[in-house]
């Protein structure tokens, strides 16, 4: 059926400026491997592999046969007091990935949801183990965490927040976040500057006194506030500091983990280990939504006490370890490794840092950052119109470039597929400076 004008009134988009959008609509009809159809027909290049989500390609032949075998097979089972075999196979293999130590994880439906089951958990852990008293959430400036209103809470984006701000979550500070542009600008890959700003969280620990925070949660490299890896030391540093005071160390990887950052999870990457990991997105590669909570042994043995009748955390969901959603995550988690995926991201960043910042010193660019296959480019805004100049390059990227690409207000993000070629990455930002030189 054709898309026409009547056919997309009802749907109210997610984070898309509708009415503009509805003028000249950018319909997506079909995808295969690096590459997505329009509605007219055109195949146009997808340079940030989905939303973050999409690393191996879309519509892999393999994750694709797992999910129609699937839905044959067993559709949906309840996951109270029982539970479908494939999830349990799927959980297997997650935690057989996840850094040492962490051999356990609860399944949800998107990185939202695992974002809140972490910070329940958090909470609930503490209680369990007779320290109710630890109730405080720490999370960062410009960090995002979702739109649930515990990740909202947390999260750290004014534009998220303003519309629900009567009704955070009480007990939640925030810690600075690392960007400085005077002194970490154009830098490639972690900023020597800015370690010193985990020392925020002592802060926080002498305003309210460590036996109050129950947690503190940060993106081991912050991706939707525009891509801000962490300063040199800065995470081991955090994770110190919680230590000390017996705070729990949260990292959001829904981003960052499935070899965005060249390994399974940003935490081995960066090695630092923190106690809960939130993951969504490369999951499943994209293709059906869920997400997991990967916890500390200690976390998860402590709420094994009391009868053994007693269900131990009063926390799920309808969808939790849906086995069509396994399915596609046990395909996507046997790729990885026999791609050899994770070793492809890595042999790719030097191509695609040095692309990116080959914008430094363009007309229009103030900033560049990368970190693993993560990248920004952003541009000064036009006066009196923020977002405007990224609008425009999106539009005009995807109209007359074939070329999808993500902005966030006037900062351009760039995340290739996994499994990118050298020339796909130069192809990419071809397109991208021929768009930024003939706008304004």
């Amino acid at each position: 059926m054709a898309t026409t004008q009547q056919h997309i009134e009802a749907y109210w988009m997610p984070f898309t400026a509708n009415r503009d959008f509805k003028k000249k609509p950018r319909i997506i009809t079909g995808a295969a491997g690096h590459y997505y159809t329009t509605a007219d027909g055109r195949k146009v290049y997808d340079s940030f592999s989905g939303l973050w989500t999409s690393g191996l390609g879309h519509c892999h032949p393999k994750i694709v046969a797992a999910v129609q075998a699937q839905v044959a097979r067993l559709d949906y089972c309840m996951g109270f007091q029982a539970g479908s075999d494939v999830a349990f196979r799927l959980a297997d293999k997650l935690v057989a990935m996840a850094p040492a130590g962490m051999g356990h994880c609860f399944f949800t439906n998107s990185g939202s949801e695992s974002v809140d089951s972490a910070l329940k958990m958090a909470l609930a852990y503490h209680r369990v183990r007779g320290d109710a008293n630890r109730t405080r959430l720490i999370g960062r400036e410009r960090g995002y965490h979702g739109v649930n209103f515990g990740g909202l809470s947390v999260g750290g984006i004014a534009g998220n927040r303003k519309m629900f701000s009567a009704s955070m979550i009480p007990g939640v500070d925030h810690i600075r976040h690392t960007y400085d542009l005077k002194h970490s600008s154009f830098v490639r890959g972690q900023p020597t500057w800015g370690a010193h700003l985990a020392e925020d969280l002592e802060r926080l620990v002498a305003l309210h006194d460590a036996s109050n925070i129950a947690a503190c949660i940060v993106e081991p490299v912050a991706g939707s506030t525009g891509i801000l890896p962490p300063p040199a030391g800065y995470l081991e540093r955090l994770r110190e500091i919680c230590t000390r005071h017996g705070i729990l160390l949260i990292f959001d990887e829904v981003i960052t983990a499935f070899g965005r950052i060249g390994e399974a999870f940003g935490a081995q990457r960066l090695g630092v280990t923190p106690d809960i990991i939130t993951t969504a997105k490369g999951l499943t590669n994209g293709v059906i939504p869920m997400g997991a909570v990967i916890v500390r042994d200690e976390i998860h043995d402590a709420f094994m006490q009391g009868p053994e009748h007693a269900i131990e955390l009063f926390h799920g969901y309808t969808y939790s370890g849906h086995p069509v959603a396994a399915a596609a995550g046990l395909a996507a988690l046997e790729i990885y490794p026999e791609e050899g995926i994770f070793e492809q991201a890595r042999s790719l960043e030097g191509r695609f840092e040095q692309a990116l910042h080959s914008f430094a010193g363009h007309k229009h660019v103030i900033d560049v950052r990368n970190f693993g296959l993560m990248g920004a480019i952003e541009m000064a805004p036009r006066d009196g119109a923020p977002g405007q100049r990224g609008m425009e390059t999106h539009k005009t990227c995807f109209w007359d470039e074939d070329l999808v690409v993500r902005h966030g207000m006037d900062t351009l993000q760039f995340s290739p597929f996994l499994n990118s070629r050298p020339e796909d990455i130069d192809m990419t930002f071809e397109k991208v400076r021929r768009v930024l030189d003939r706008i304004d």
